[in-house]
């Protein structure tokens, strides 16, 4: 680990926004780095048609700069070393400008010492757990302040919640929320007993010993809530095990960060109605915005097709990206991420989005109540909160912040004022 302090002068900054220093190549070619096979299937390549949609209705109104935008697409398969491959392909074979990709963390790790290393463009939309910070990517899924602190939250305001369940699938997204959620809580003064910490692998099957658990954790009366980042397949047992304990929404309810529309899209959602999900958009959000975007999407890919958060969060990222292209001029990497600072861009749920210099949105934060038909009633909305790319909640984390724009720095200690690059190894 080694200390270095980055300054930008106005006069470097005028010059890489210099209009007449580019010459722009047609066509504009756009990287979509999301898996078409593997586990990760199901949810992936609903984003690359969603990119593809974009894609098409961009080169519409006339492309970028002159040019039409053209999508190439890979598919790394749901195999997380593979993304790095294919990632360095888009990069040096096909010469893209940007990549929208990735889904799980681990995925994204595994493109962010390519991405860094050939200074790449990845607008990255699924939530996550932070502690990250990199030049080269936008976040614009949400950070833990953006769906998993506001949820719970609400379990301790609205639903009087006392104890706590956090179950998540072994792998860094939930292990890393559910550490700054333990440290949350305990700060909120519930104490280290009242909270309950599992991790089961991919597909895990068997829920009843845990469903058990959690619910001899409420043998004393207090209320119980299970804070969920338990991903894929693996939910649709363990709501299951739930019903078939004679658990329902009021006993004990559960708020997921990994269950939307595309995830309940086919399946029996009995055992799930009344439990919860954080997101920043719903399918059910009412605004004209919102209805025409959900028109368009059902006009291209049939009426069964549901919409979801990750599609949003590419929604505005490419559109913040065209914006910051067209007053660039140009599709440089420094010049547009220079240009992404400040950005706005409509959200689909009312409001407005915000590109801060720490790469991540403001935006607002939506908890919903899962229907019978596989929809969200919408029963909180927050005003637009800033994503934080390091919690304040765990102490390593808290005297860091994230500053491209003016610091030139994604992780400075604001004890030492000094800005700390760690080499990307993952």
């Amino acid at each position: 680990m080694t200390a270095w302090k980055t300054t930008l002068t106005g006069a470097a900054i005028a010059t890489l926004m210099g209009s007449a220093a580019y010459a722009q190549d047609c066509p504009i070619k756009v990287g979509v780095l999301h898996s078409l096979s593997g586990t990760m299937a199901i949810s992936e390549t609903t984003l690359k048609d969603t990119m593809e949609m974009l894609i098409a209705q961009q080169n519409e109104k006339g492309g970028v700069l002159g040019c039409q935008l053209e999508a190439v697409v890979v598919d790394p398969a749901s195999d997380w070393p593979l993304f790095a491959e294919k990632a360095r392909e888009l990069l040096t074979v096909h010469e893209v400008d940007v990549i929208f990709g990735n889904w799980t963390s681990v995925s994204r790790k595994s493109v962010l010492p390519v991405i860094e290393e050939l200074n790449g463009l990845l607008f990255y939309p699924v939530q996550y757990e932070g502690e990250e910070s990199s030049k080269n990517v936008f976040y614009t899924g949400a950070a833990p302040n953006q769906q998993a602190i506001p949820a719970t939250d609400y379990f301790l305001e609205e639903l009087g919640v006392e104890k706590f369940a956090l179950l998540g699938t072994d792998y860094v997204y939930p292990r890393t929320t559910n550490n700054i959620l333990e440290s949350y809580l305990q700060q909120k003064g519930i104490a280290e007993d009242d909270i309950f910490v599992n991790y089961t692998p991919f597909g895990h099957s068997d829920w009843s010993k845990i469903v058990a658990d959690v619910v001899a954790l409420g043998a004393d009366g207090k209320k119980v809530g299970v804070i969920s980042t338990i991903n894929g397949d693996a939910n649709v047992g363990f709501y299951k095990e739930l019903a078939a304990a004679g658990i329902s929404a009021d006993d004990i309810p559960v708020v997921a960060f990994s269950v939307g529309e595309e995830e309940l899209s086919g399946l029996d959602t009995s055992n799930l109605v009344g439990h919860l999900a954080a997101w920043n958009y719903f399918q059910s959000a009412e605004t004209e915005a919102n209805e025409a975007w959900v028109a368009a999407w059902k006009a291209r890919m049939g009426e069964e097709r549901v919409t979801n958060d990750p599609m949003e969060a590419h929604y505005i990222g490419f559109n913040m990206w065209v914006n910051a292209v067209t007053a660039a001029e140009t599709t440089e990497v420094d010049a547009v991420r220079t240009a992404m600072y400040g950005q706005e861009f409509p959200n689909l749920t009312g409001g407005t989005a915000v590109m801060l210099p720490n790469h991540h949105l403001a935006k607002p934060v939506l908890i919903g109540e899962i229907q019978e038909d596989g929809q969200f009633d919408i029963i909180s909305q927050t005003e637009e909160v800033p994503g934080d790319a390091w919690t304040d909640f765990l102490p390593d984390s808290a005297v860091l912040v994230s500053d491209w724009k003016d610091l030139g720095c994604g992780m400075f200690n604001t004890a030492t004022e000094s800005c700390v690059q760690i080499k990307s190894n993952y």
